[in-house]
């Protein structure tokens, strides 16, 4: 069994930055790619950014060059840095991680973190 758990969140203000960090454990062997997606009030989950384990990333428009995601610690952690942050960027964060190549639709995903808030404020 894989438990994901984030932390990270948090306030953070018009155009600042806030790094999500997201660790693995148990039987992590069998975790593919990994990825964060969020989900604001009222709105669906969606897809923010994933990571191969060789290091192969993937972003949604809204956040392309302004979040960098990243996997270390022998693949069991993933970050997302957030820079430039927006308004639009307030949503629930969740990491999740697939046993497939590909973790970017929702249900290729196969492991979800319990979330983490962030909400960017003036």
């Amino acid at each position: 069994q894989v438990q994901l758990v984030e932390s990270g969140g948090g306030l953070v203000q018009i155009g600042g930055s806030l790094s999500l960090s997201c660790v693995a454990s148990g039987n992590t062997g069998m975790i593919n790619t990994m990825g964060w997606y969020r989900q604001a009030a009222g709105k669906q989950r969606e897809s923010v950014a994933s990571i191969t384990p060789d290091g192969i990333t993937n972003y949604s428009e809204p956040v392309k060059g302004r979040f960098t995601i990243s996997r270390h610690n022998g693949q069991t952690t993933v970050t997302l840095q957030m820079n430039s942050l927006k308004p639009e960027d307030t949503a629930v964060y969740y990491c999740g991680a697939s046993l497939l190549r590909s973790a970017w639709a929702l249900s290729d995903v196969h492991l979800w973190g319990q979330g983490t808030h962030v909400t960017v404020s003036s």
